[in-house]
C-alpha cells in the first residue's frame, strides 16, 4: 500500500497541498479535504481511500467553481448546474456540489425567482407573461413560477403599464391616435402584459388632437406617402393608393383629400 512520504503547500493556491505517495507526487487536495482525512507524512493509504479523497476533492473544486460564478449575481440551480457541467464536472460530483450550495444558502431558487421579478418589474417594466418566460429560461420549476407571480398583482401591472402608455404616447404626439395606440399596444404585449391589462392603461391615455397636430401629422405623413407612390404611379391610381395609405394610419377622408388636392396643385403649378 502507498504510504504518504511528503506533504507540500502549493506556491499559488495556499489552500491546496500536493500529496508524494512513495516520492513521487500523486495528487492534491484541498487543505479541507486535507483536515477532513487526517492526512499526514508516514500515513499508508488504502486504494479505495484515495479514490474517496480525489472524489471529495473534486467536489470542492466544483463548489468553489460555482460560488465564483455565484459572485456577479444571483443565479439559478440550473444555471449553476449548466455551469459545472460544461466545465467537465461529472454530474455525481455537480450534484454533490450543489447540495453544499443549497444547505449553506448560497442558492435558492424562490429567493432567486423573487429577486427576479423585482429585477425584471423595476428595470424593465415587463408584465408577467415576459417574466415567467425568463424564469423558464434559468429553470425554474413550474410551479414556483406559478407561486412568485401571484405576487404580481393587476393593480401593480396596470400601474406600470399604464407608466410606459403614457410616456410613449407623450412622446409621439406627431402620430396619428389610431396608429400609436396600435404601436403601444403592441409594445405592451412584447412587455409581457395581457390584453386585459393593455386595454385598461390604453383607457386612461388621452389620445385626442388638436387641429393643428392633426396638420403636422397628415403632412409628414401624407409626403412620406406621396413620395412612395409617386415613384411607380400617378393621376387617380396614385390618389387611391396615398388616400388608402394615409386612412390606415388614422386620418380622416377630409384631411386626406386636402392634402392630395394641394399636392396635385402643386405638380400643376396652381
Amino acid at each position: 500500500m502507498p504510504v504518504i512520504t511528503k506533504i507540500t503547500q502549493q506556491k499559488k493556491d495556499h489552500e491546496r497541498y500536493n500529496i508524494f505517495l512513495d516520492e513521487k507526487y500523486a495528487y492534491s487536495v484541498h487543505e479541507s479535504v486535507l483536515v477532513k482525512f487526517g492526512l499526514s507524512k508516514g500515513m499508508t493509504l488504502e486504494d479505495w481511500s484515495i479514490d474517496e479523497m480525489v472524489y471529495e476533492d473534486e467536489i470542492k473544486k466544483a463548489f468553489n467553481r460555482a460560488l465564483h460564478y455565484l459572485g456577479f449575481r444571483m443565479r439559478s440551480e440550473f444555471e449553476v448546474k449548466k455551469k459545472l457541467l460544461d466545465a467537465g464536472y461529472g454530474e455525481a460530483i455537480v450534484l454533490e456540489a450543489i447540495v453544499k450550495l443549497k444547505n449553506l444558502g448560497f442558492l435558492n431558487d424562490e429567493t432567486f425567482s423573487d429577486a427576479l421579478l423585482q429585477t425584471q418589474k423595476r428595470t424593465s417594466s415587463k408584465g408577467p407573461r415576459a417574466i415567467q418566460q425568463e424564469l423558464q429560461r434559468k429553470g425554474i420549476r413550474k410551479e414556483l413560477q406559478e407561486k412568485v407571480l401571484d405576487s404580481y398583482s393587476e393593480d401593480e401591472q396596470l400601474e406600470i403599464a399604464t407608466k410606459l402608455a403614457e410616456k410613449a404616447a407623450n412622446a409621439n404626439r406627431s402620430v396619428a391616435p389610431a396608429q400609436l395606440k396600435q404601436k403601444i399596444q403592441s409594445a405592451l404585449l412584447r412587455k409581457g402584459y395581457s390584453f386585459d391589462i393593455i386595454k385598461q392603461a390604453l383607457a386612461g391615455i388621452d389620445f385626442d388632437r388638436g387641429e393643428d397636430e392633426w396638420a403636422g401629422i397628415t403632412e409628414t405623413v401624407g409626403e412620406k406617402v406621396w413620395r412612395r407612390y409617386s415613384s411607380k404611379y400617378s393621376g387617380s391610381t396614385r390618389a387611391n393608393k396615398v388616400k388608402q395609405a394615409m386612412y390606415q394610419k388614422g386620418i380622416s377622408f377630409d384631411l386626406i383629400d386636402n392634402f392630395i388636392e394641394k399636392k396635385e396643385n402643386e405638380e400643376n403649378g396652381d
